[in-house]
Order: C-alpha cells, then sequence, then structure tokens
C-alpha cells in the first residue's frame, strides 16, 4: 500500500484540505479529509486533480511542431506533410518517439491516451513478421513510461471521399490498410488487454471505410463494449462528398450503419447539424475535441455547448500535438464557445474538469477512473499554486490559469512516474530531440 498526502485535492463533493490517498493495486483503496500526514506518506503540495485523459492522440504528429503552423494552406495540405513523416516510421522509430511523446503527456498531467493507431504495415503496404509489431511498440512504450493507454487500432481502406465515390489507397496509405474488414479484425484479435493497457477499435473515417463495410466494424468491434472511434466531420468538405456520394451526412451514415452507440466516440465532430447532434446524443454517445489541433488546422469551432446541452458527454484530447497541455485543451472548450457566442461561462469549472477527466475515461474503456475517491483508479495530478501563472488562485479555479509546466507529480496505476516536475525516464527533452530526428532524417 502506498499513502499520498495531499495539501488540497478534488474530491467529488469539492476541494478538501489535508486528504489522504491510500492506494493498493493500481486502486484507490480509501480517501481520508482533514488527515495528519504519517512519516512515510508521499506528500503532494498544491491541488491534486483527478487523472487527465488524453482522449485522441498521433504519436507521430509530433515530429511536426515547429514545422507546418506558418505555411499557410488547410487540413488537406498540412497532410502532406503529415504523410512524409510516416515514410521513416519502423518499429524501432516509432517505439522511441511514442515513449518520448508519452512520457511529455506525463510531465504535462494526461495519466490516459487514446492512441488512435493506423500506421500497421512496412511501406507499401509490406506486412512485417509480426503484424502487430507496430501497436506493440506503442503498447511497449506507454507500459515503459508509465502512462494507462488505450490502443484504438484503426480500420483503414479506402484513399479517401469524392462525390464521386471511395478513392484507390496511395503509397503512403497502403501502410495503413488490412485490405479488408476481416482482415484487420483478425489482426486486431491477436492483441491484448493488461493491467495499464485496453484494447479499442477505430474507424478511420467515412472518407477511409466505406459505407458497406461500416456495419462490419461495428459488427465484429462493438459486441465486447470496447471503445469504437472515428473521426468525423471535421472539415466542410467531408460533409460534401459525403453528402454527394451517399445523400447523408457523416453522422447520419455511421448512425444508419449501427456505429453509433455508448461506446463510441466521434472525433472532433466540428461540422454538425441539428439532426447529427440528436442523433450522436440519441445513441448516447461520447465527443471528443482536440481545440488546439482545431484551430492549428483551421477546422473551426465545434458545437460544444449543442452537444453538452443535448446530453452529449465531451472529452479532451491532444490529436496533432502541436500543444500538449491538458489545461490548454480545457480553456480551449470554453474560449472558443466564447468567442462563438460573445458570451463568457459557457462551461463551469465543474464541466470543464470533468471533460478532462472522467469523461475522457470513460471514453477510453476504463471503468472507474477520473475521481478520486475509494475504489477508483489510482491515478492523481499534483498542480502548484505558489507558480508566477497559479499564485493566488483558488484551488478550485486552477483550470483557468495552470500551464502543462505546473505539474509537479503524476501518480498513475499507484506508481510515482513523476516527481518534482521530473519523469523517472529522465531528460525527456532529449528523448524527444533524438526519436524526433530518427524519423525526419
Amino acid at each position: 500500500m502506498t499513502a499520498f498526502w495531499c495539501e488540497h485535492a478534488v474530491l467529488p463533493g469539492g476541494v478538501r484540505r489535508s486528504v489522504r490517498v491510500l492506494t493498493h493495486l493500481g486502486r484507490i483503496s480509501e480517501v481520508l479529509v482533514g488527515a495528519t500526514a504519517e512519516p512515510d506518506d508521499v506528500r503532494l503540495a498544491g491541488v491534486v486533480l483527478p487523472g487527465l485523459a488524453n482522449g485522441h492522440s498521433h504519436t507521430f504528429h509530433r515530429a511536426l511542431r515547429g514545422r507546418t503552423h506558418d505555411d499557410g494552406g488547410n487540413f488537406w495540405t498540412w497532410r502532406d506533410a503529415m504523410y512524409g513523416v510516416t515514410r521513416n516510421l519502423d518499429p524501432e522509430s516509432y517505439h522511441a518517439l511514442a515513449k518520448a511523446v508519452f512520457a511529455e503527456m506525463l510531465l504535462a498531467g494526461y495519466t490516459a491516451v487514446g492512441e488512435f493507431h493506423y500506421v500497421h504495415h512496412a511501406p507499401g503496404g509490406r506486412r512485417y513478421a509480426d503484424p502487430n509489431v507496430m501497436g506493440k511498440a506503442l503498447v511497449a512504450a506507454a507500459r515503459e513510461v508509465g502512462i494507462r493507454l488505450t490502443l484504438l487500432d484503426t480500420c483503414y481502406l479506402a484513399g479517401g471521399l469524392t462525390a464521386d465515390g471511395h478513392l484507390e489507397l496511395d503509397e503512403v496509405q497502403q501502410r495503413f490498410s488490412d485490405g479488408t474488414v476481416q482482415a484487420w479484425a483478425e489482426r486486431v484479435s491477436a492483441l491484448s488487454d493488461d493491467a495499464t493497457t485496453r484494447i479499442g477499435t477505430a474507424v478511420h473515417s467515412v472518407r477511409a471505410v466505406p459505407g458497406d463495410d461500416l456495419a462490419a466494424v461495428g459488427a465484429l468491434a462493438g459486441p465486447d463494449g470496447r471503445p469504437l472511434h472515428v473521426h468525423l466531420s471535421e472539415q466542410p468538405g467531408e460533409n460534401l462528398a459525403c453528402e454527394g456520394f451517399y445523400g447523408c451526412s457523416p453522422t447520419e451514415l455511421l448512425s444508419g450503419e449501427g456505429l453509433l452507440g455508448p461506446a463510441t466516440t466521434v472525433v472532433h465532430a466540428t461540422h454538425l447539424s441539428d439532426k447529427d447532434v440528436q442523433l450522436i446524443s440519441g445513441a448516447r454517445s461520447t465527443a471528443c475535441f482536440c481545440p488546439t489541433t482545431e484551430r492549428d488546422l483551421a477546422d473551426g469551432i465545434g458545437p460544444a455547448r449543442r452537444l453538452a446541452d443535448a446530453g452529449v458527454p465531451i472529452s479532451l484530447g491532444s490529436d496533432q500535438h502541436a500543444v500538449i497541455d491538458p489545461f490548454e485543451e480545457v480553456r480551449g472548450v470554453e474560449m472558443h464557445e466564447r468567442l462563438e457566442t460573445l458570451e463568457r461561462g459557457r462551461f463551469d469549472p465543474s464541466s470543464l474538469l470533468a471533460m478532462a477527466t472522467i469523461d475522457g475515461y470513460r471514453s477510453l474503456g476504463w471503468d472507474g477512473g477520473g475521481l478520486v475517491a475509494s475504489g477508483q483508479l489510482a491515478d492523481l495530478v499534483a498542480v502548484r499554486l505558489d507558480s508566477a501563472r497559479t499564485a493566488g488562485v483558488p484551488a478550485d479555479r486552477v483550470l483557468y490559469a495552470a500551464t502543462a509546466a505546473d505539474v509537479t507529480d503524476v501518480v498513475v496505476h499507484g506508481e510515482h512516474v513523476v516527481r518534482g516536475g521530473v519523469h523517472r525516464a529522465g531528460d525527456v527533452g532529449r528523448m524527444l530531440a533524438d526519436a524526433i530526428s530518427a524519423v525526419r532524417r
């Protein structure tokens, strides 16, 4: 058993002082309020939050940070640069890059991540001897640095969509594809969960999986309740192509093929009609917003308040990792709403915290995550209240002021993986520099 004594902690009933959190076998066994620290307790200063979930990640996109932000264009021109990074990805370089990026996430306060994984095969689509070697590289990287991982293994069958139909896979996309839904499902079935890993599934988008195959993905992925994620309506062009070929919106297509449900998370969900919102709500699906990516790629501002008012939970992700900072993502949802509506206070602090914690954990298939309470996963994040950014800020308003730089300590599955702002793996900046250099050579 390990006990953590928290100067302040955010509990289900609000912020409390002098809190002892007892952990055993990766879960919280007891929470004591107003408690005196025991000699062997690990002391956590500032305010301790529940674990923060990164609901949507593409680790290899981190290699693009600082290289694409000033070149004009839009999502589609950015995608060409992103595809270029995949050319130098192999199991070794993918593992090293993922390990460094996951460590950066931990330093920022993320304790769980959903990795939307579609770089499955070698260049040109050639199969590795182990068809899951790329996914296993991600699992190993997460385990080594101590982050909780949901591997969202992605089905990718077509090269795009126009009003005339789906396109053939290009040379780069061939390594993303298993060829058929059945081959994809057979490969994924060889992967398995462990204490800090969940195997989930994903449809890349309605652009990359033809309508006739969507129902098959749902039938093969859905019965056991595993998470199913899908990029949805990220750009108006996707909506136009879907309307032109299928005669409906991407949301309507997913709904008609049975892909929406309680285990489904629609990622971005930026350009939705009122009917789309109601379909997502009626299916009890979750929406995952990635504000720093959506604004960096000029994708637009998603309908967060409309979705929330319809009862749709919202989770948060850092997607392309132009920024890895959960506080920036949280504030992005609120600030984008303010820009759209010219009104402040669109979400209260407890709703914003739920997006970053419990709703994110649920979206990633983790039972009992995102709360500091008995029986919950032992994932904790300590944030300074005495930095130049947070000094004078009430503990229950820290989401409005803190940045990733204010995270001092991170606990995942009861393991103290970040202490005093230092990850147990050592110099994360050097890890990142070396790994990015290897994939950009």
